[in-house]
């Protein structure tokens, strides 16, 4: 599915009606350059699930946990990590394997250890013509995301 959106706030709200979605233990692998919105598809993913906390990127340690929602949330950033035993060292499978929906931002980089059933959701920016104009395709892999056709902007 493919989606256009124009901005910080079309971007997060089509985190927040996927959010209202998600069920307990999916996987959402995010992907796209620099600046291209995957920490706001997050912030907009924790307020659909309700959690109210201040959501950031994780960059420096790896991962944030945020509870108080329907679901609890495990936020990851693997943008540093430079060798799969780094993240499993944190205990990564103990993450990914739990009720917990969990976002996994550069997913690209630790491709090699990622379940095959999860939601992947590409964002692309055409950095040279509308800055605000973004592509979001969502691909699921496995049957349990089929719910995903029900998503509308």
């Amino acid at each position: 599915m493919e989606f256009e959106v124009y901005g910080v706030d079309d971007t997060t709200q089509l985190g927040i009606k996927l959010g209202e979605l998600l069920k307990p233990g999916d996987i959402i692998c995010l992907t796209g350059d620099l600046g291209t919105g995957k920490t706001h598809i997050t912030k907009g993913i924790a307020k659909g699930l309700g959690i109210n906390d201040t959501i950031t990127s994780p960059t420096f340690t790896i991962v944030n946990e945020y509870e108080g929602g329907r679901l609890k949330l495990n936020h990851f950033d693997v943008y540093r990590v430079s060798d799969p035993d780094e993240i499993y060292a944190i205990g990564f499978d103990d993450y990914i394997f739990s009720d917990a929906v969990s976002i996994i931002e550069w997913a690209n980089y630790i491709e090699e250890i990622l379940p095959k059933d999860l939601l992947h959701i590409k964002i692309e920016k055409d950095f040279e013509s509308d800055e605000d104009y973004r592509k979001i395709t969502l691909t699921p892999y496995g049957e349990r995301y089929d719910y995903i056709k029900e998503l509308k902007l």
